[in-house]
């Protein structure tokens, strides 16, 4: 994951040349935002919660907000002929970009849309068979979840409102604790990234891949050459023709069906004997052929395309090799392809955080010398922002001790997710990928790998589920990479960085709080049980752990280790050989299953 290869890399550089603000953080811009945060939030909890379709939030460029960007610079395209005075400027459409697209992240898939029912799973899903009254009621903070099972009834049943005073109060203090939460993670993001932006943004030069597009079609408020390119509107029509196409076959299937989509281009019947039929497990062997990713892909670097796929095969090829030893047990065991994945993306965490060390060593100097940031134009000053993310941290430490977990628990479940967070910010800055699925990436899996359930206890482990939503199912919406562009948005769009962190602050704060509205509105409405196939999971594996207490897994550990020593290999290599064509970050990816979506796409972009 570095920018500059060779032993410089060593050194800290010059930081290159900063563009001086000169436009204000517009309050006309925030007012505009504040309605499009409900719709989006309303518009994703719909699409993705209930319908589980289009999934929006599952890609690094939200296409709900990109779309949301484009019927604005409409508008304003149409004001700017009538009145000019009053059009919206670029710095104004990135202000809106920020906050819209931090509370769809919230809204998003791999967040609320978990966080929500898991307040309720446990006590409506109890029952005789699983035991889970008697395994982890009693465990079970009833302050920041819903014991009430009425209350509950229209909630998975629907055909009422959640706007009566019951359910509104059975959910509110639930809610209160929730959001208040969220701040303190918003917190943690917003001040770890200004710890870190000049190291990233000025010293490493990272290229910032996916804010691209935005910062295009937004530039000079909407006026941009970029729509005078007769190549964007053929592609525009070839992509959109093909998904026109598509669409109409759902409706009227003597329409021809162009397949592109992942489920129509399953291979898996190629492989069914042993030790083959090890390609098309867990995941189906698809060549999917999405157009919009083959294009993304000519963005991203080189070797990272080429080592996204190449380490996918790879990580198949390892599949067939353990089936042929006869000791393939997916998904916990032989090649122990999740426990690689622990190792990889730990050891990028490290190897962020070693590149900058030189960096964080100034910020520690600087910490009583705030006046020196202030002067070049920092958004926080070193000090505030460390403040920042001791206070927010500690916020969700104790959180995580008043539900149950010990103190020493509760830090070493948050230290390989701030770890883990860094390594993917950087990640997604530097080199754009379309999608960075980690399913298998969570801190209370590697707790119980490292330490057994048995020595956790289940009161330790009965607060994780709850943290399933930001730290476990996917990290698809996590919101630190987000923060990360915005910043860099600001500052390509001459925005002045002076109140921008609290502004994405109060964007989560506020998104939080919109998707808990949305969704409840909704689960009254239709029931959540449209709602709950991606959430089963959290509480059968907890009952598990408690059920079958387990040791140490020393052979994971051992793969953990391969995985993160392999990981630092790779990183090496490329600082030192240009020519050398593997990323470290796409063997890391590749370890997850998110890139089964698009890896073929990847290799014909290569």
């Amino acid at each position: 994951m570095t920018e500059v290869r060779g032993r410089e890399r060593e050194l800290e550089v010059a930081p290159s040349v900063t563009r001086e603000p000169v436009h204000r953080i517009s309050w006309r811009a925030i007012l505009i935002s504040l309605p499009l945060i409900i719709w989006n939030d309303y518009w994703v909890i719909q699409v993705e919660g209930i319908w589980h379709w289009g999934h929006p939030t599952c890609i690094s460029l939200f296409w709900n907000v990109t779309l949301t960007i484009v019927m604005l610079i409409l508008l304003n395209l149409i004001v700017r002929a009538i009145a000019p005075r009053y059009a919206l400027q670029q710095h104004e459409f990135v202000i809106i970009y920020i906050m819209v697209t931090l509370s769809s992240a919230l809204a998003g898939h791999d967040a609320l849309q978990l966080g929500i029912p898991a307040l309720a799973h446990p006590w409506w899903f109890a029952s005789p068979a699983n035991h889970w009254q008697e395994l982890f009621w009693d465990y079970l903070p009833r302050w920041c979840t819903v014991p009430d099972l009425s209350a509950l009834k229209g909630f998975y049943e629907g055909h009422t409102t959640f706007w009566t005073p019951y359910h509104f109060y059975a959910w509110l203090n639930p809610t209160l604790w929730w959001v208040s939460f969220i701040t303190a993670l918003a917190m943690v993001y917003v001040g770890l990234n200004c710890l870190l932006r000049r190291q990233w943004t000025e010293y490493e030069r990272l290229s910032y891949p996916i804010i691209q597009l935005p910062m295009a079609i937004t530039k000079d408020g909407g006026r941009s050459d970029f729509f005078l390119n007769a190549k964007l509107w053929w592609g525009i029509l070839l992509a959109g023709g093909v998904d026109l196409m598509n669409g109409l076959h759902s409706f009227y299937p003597s329409v021809p069906l162009i397949k592109v989509r992942h489920n129509d281009m399953n291979y898996s019947f190629w492989f069914v004997n042993r030790p083959w039929r090890a390609m098309a497990s867990p995941r189906p062997f698809w060549i999917p052929l999405y157009p919009f990713i083959i294009a993304l892909g000519f963005l991203l670097p080189l070797d990272l395309s080429f080592s996204i796929w190449f380490f996918y095969l790879f990580r198949k090829f390892q599949q067939v090799i353990a089936d042929a030893m006869g000791v393939w047990r997916p998904p916990e065991g032989a090649p122990y392809i999740r426990q690689q994945a622990f190792g990889a993306w730990t050891a990028l965490g490290i190897h962020v955080l070693w590149l900058a060390r030189i960096h964080l060593r100034n910020v520690i100097r600087e910490l009583w010398h705030p006046e020196a940031q202030r002067a070049r134009g920092e958004a926080l000053s070193y000090r505030a922002a460390t403040v920042l993310v001791i206070i927010g941290l500690g916020y969700m430490i104790w959180f995580s001790h008043r539900g149950g977990m010990s103190w020493g628990v509760s830090v070493l479940y948050f230290l390989p997710f701030i770890i883990w967070s860094l390594a993917i910010t950087k990640m997604r800055a530097e080199l754009g990928p379309p999608a960075h699925e980690m399913v298998p990436l969570n801190s209370a899996y590697l707790l119980v790998y490292l330490f057994g359930s048995e020595r956790l206890g289940a009161r330790n482990l009965t607060m994780m589920p709850l943290y399933w939503w930001f730290n476990g199912r996917g990290h698809r919406n996590h919101q630190m990479p987000i923060v990360l562009e915005g910043f860099k948005m600001a500052h390509d769009a001459g925005l002045h960085p002076r109140g921008l962190p609290w502004l994405m602050i109060g964007s989560m704060t506020l998104g939080g709080l919109t998707a808990y509205v949305s969704a409840l509105h909704q689960c009254y409405n239709v029931g959540d049980n449209a709602m709950v196939a991606h959430n089963w999971g959290q509480w059968n594996q907890l009952a598990a752990w408690i059920q079958n207490p387990s040791k140490p897994n020393w052979m994971g550990i051992t793969y953990m280790l391969i995985g993160g020593a392999f990981t630092a290999f790779l990183a090496r290599m490329r600082m030192e050989f240009l020519w050398w064509p593997f990323h470290p970050a796409g063997y890391a990816l590749a370890l997850n299953f998110g890139v089964d979506y698009f890896w073929s796409c990847l290799l014909i972009a290569s």
